[in-house]
């Protein structure tokens, strides 16, 4: 399984552009930005559909499947099918999503594009050209799921944002998982007020122990934190404070390459 971080950024992205926070400034010192989190998956399987571009100039052209968590617009952004319409329109698509996402998403399509839209709900799973998928819970304030994807080599990728706590069925569900990439949203940072359904740096941690004490995450798991925002520390230091919880900061456009027979990940 290859697998590339299109973006890491909460909604706003990283720096957000109308902020002069410590954080931001450092950001843009740095020349580092973040997108909103999306992520690419053996260029074929997309995960939330960006308003933002894919960084360097990466290509969707071989993606068949979206799986898309919800139907906030930084996860959702429909318009974005416009641009693959006017230049694929006869490629067949499948985008899978709660009921309010494919609400969002039908407008955008033409009445005979050959795009399958797939409700889902916490418990289902999909069968998608040779990708195993299961859809897990979210604890967010819209209907919203997370998704556990296997691919045709046998690997296997948690993509869990945006979430407050885990649900215990979705901790439930993947016991024993030995995932190879767990993405876990890590929103808030050192604001533990928020009184949001993301995660800060003091629910993050708490949950990739859960996720250890069920045998989801192991010590060849590489998790990374994603849908990163501007109330976390300079990038430098987060990525010190993330370490010691055993989870790591990449950029946009990152990539992970998981060997299935070492059942690790490298980037």
């Amino acid at each position: 399984m290859h697998v590339r971080l299109l973006g890491t950024g909460a909604a706003d992205g990283w720096p957000n552009p109308w902020c002069s926070c410590a954080s931001c400034s450092d950001a843009r010192a740095r020349g580092e930005s973040r997108r909103q989190t999306s992520v690419l998956v053996d260029d074929a399987v997309l995960l939330d559909l960006s308003p933002a571009l894919p960084p360097g100039g990466v290509s969707l052209a071989g993606v068949h499947t979206i799986l898309v968590t919800h139907a906030h617009p930084d996860h959702c952004a429909p318009f974005a099918l416009l641009w693959r319409h006017w230049v694929a329109a006869d490629r067949p698509l499948t985008i899978a999503g709660p009921a309010p996402v494919l609400a969002e998403c039908r407008p955008w399509l033409a009445p005979d594009a050959p795009v399958e839209l797939v409700v889902v709900e916490p418990g289902c799973t999909l069968r998608l050209r040779g990708y195993d998928v299961r859809v897990l819970p979210a604890d967010h304030e819209v209907p919203a799921v997370l998704y556990d994807v296997t691919g045709p080599d046998g690997t296997r990728l948690l993509y869990a944002t945006d979430t407050g706590p885990l649900p215990e069925a979705a901790v439930e569900a993947v016991r024993g998982a030995a995932f190879d990439v767990v993405l876990l949203e890590q929103t808030f940072g050192d604001r533990l007020d928020h009184g949001t359904q993301h995660l800060d740096l003091a629910t993050f941690p708490a949950q990739l122990a859960r996720l250890r004490a069920a045998g989801a995450v192991t010590d060849g798991t590489d998790v990374v934190a994603v849908h990163l925002s501007h109330h976390n520390p300079p990038a430098g230091l987060l990525a010190g404070r993330l370490a010691e919880h055993g989870a790591r900061v990449l950029p946009d456009g990152a990539e992970l390459q998981i060997d299935p027979a070492r059942r690790s990940a490298t980037v």
